[in-house]
């Protein structure tokens, strides 16, 4: 089969594209970018394997689906292209990271300098018409990345899931491995930040743990 990751996931990865759910999703995709305004560019779909590679994978950050307005979603879970107005959600995870780490509140919403650090910014859905917020979340991506959860979950080295908000919650099923860490609150978004997200610590939480078990943590800087 053609080769979609340019790392270990393609090995970890190859069997889920062979099966039957993921062959429908990848036809009626074709169809969607075809017919609708569909983000973000299929070129960048997978851009949360790209830049973090199982190996290096320290904390999975879990979002909902793309931003659905143009020029956001780039296939990184929070994050939004160089240049482009910091969400509301993300302006309130910055403000959190200041209080947590006391580290500078980053003038981009570009979090690639995450990945690059082994933090895994995963959307359970991966595409999103435009201006159409959960319209994919029905056609087979959850399939996906509920597998790709499990594939982390059997990782011997210790990974911490940070889960925000019910639906990212919902996921802590797939996650039995003791050497991991679970951290959950309420999302970051404006309408829920105030019920417990402030104040809540995720990022010294998540370094504190992966420092107890011997792994560099990351420096959650964003460049």
């Amino acid at each position: 089969m053609k080769k979609i990751f340019n790392n270990d996931w393609q090995e970890i990865l190859e069997g889920e594209f062979e099966k039957d759910y993921y062959k429908s999703l990848r036809k009626l995709l074709i169809e969607e970018y075809r017919n609708y305004e569909v983000f973000p560019k299929a070129t960048d779909i997978f851009n949360a394997f790209h830049y973090t590679s199982y190996e290096n994978l320290k904390v999975l950050i879990l979002g909902q689906d793309p931003y659905h307005n143009v020029g956001q979603a780039h296939g990184l879970a929070f994050s939004v292209k160089e240049g482009v107005k910091i969400p509301p959600s993300l302006a309130n995870i910055y403000k959190e990271l200041n209080s947590d780490l006391e580290l500078e509140i980053p003038n981009t919403g570009y979090l690639k300098s995450w990945a690059d650090q082994g933090i895994m910014l995963l959307n359970t859905t991966l595409t999103v018409r435009a201006h159409q917020p959960m319209s994919h979340s029905k056609i087979g991506w959850e399939i996906f990345t509920n597998a790709v959860i499990e594939k982390i979950n059997e990782k011997k080295d210790p990974v911490v899931y940070i889960l925000w908000g019910n639906h990212a919650k919902e996921r802590k099923k797939f996650i039995n491995n003791k050497n991991h860490l679970i951290i959950e609150g309420p999302h970051p978004s404006p309408l829920s930040a105030h019920r417990g997200f402030f104040g809540s610590k995720p990022f010294s939480r998540a370094n504190e743990f992966l420092e107890s078990k011997g792994v560099t943590p990351p420096t959650w800087k964003v460049k």
